[in-house]
């Protein structure tokens, strides 16, 4: 199965100067699990804003930059290429923005942390419910604690 994962402020900021512009524990461990023992495919700012090799999953990452390595990292020069080097049933696209929108219309399901607030960033991506009819198969909402705005868990399917 392919899913995105993926964090998004309601006005679709994903990112700011390379990084999440929120830090919520209870995602970053949501991720780990639903990442792990999958490979995760990933743009190579991506990779870089990574604090290291993640342990338990693949690292495929996919850039222009022909003369591009990473010790750990499989590199793959477009999304095809990178789908040939995953098993089809176990992939994790984790980002960003331009990766995400070309996984879009192979992904079965999308793993997604709805960050309940407009947010400062310079990377965003559109709500992928308005491209595709997917259905909300799960909701857990989380109120704002601790100076960390409110957020929801949401799985999509497609439908």
């Amino acid at each position: 199965m392919i899913q995105l994962v993926v964090a998004r402020a309601t006005n679709g900021v994903i990112g700011r100067d390379g990084k999440l512009p929120w830090h919520l524990p209870e995602d970053l461990k949501r991720f780990k699990r639903l990442t792990l023992g999958t490979a995760m495919m990933m743009g190579r700012k991506t990779f870089d804003s990574l604090p290291g090799l993640l342990p338990s999953r693949r690292h495929i990452v996919i850039t222009r930059d022909r003369e591009w390595t990473a010790a750990g990292a499989e590199v793959a020069h477009s999304l095809p290429e990178a789908f040939a080097l995953a098993p089809p049933d176990d992939v994790s696209v984790i980002g960003g923005a331009e990766i995400f929108r070309l996984a879009l219309p192979f992904a079965e399901r999308i793993e997604l942390t709805e960050v309940l607030g407009e947010v400062a960033g310079d990377t965003r991506m559109p709500d992928p419910r308005e491209s595709a009819p997917w259905r909300e198969t799960f909701r857990e909402d989380h109120p704002a604690q601790d100076g960390r705005p409110a957020f929801a868990f949401v799985t999509l399917e497609r439908a």
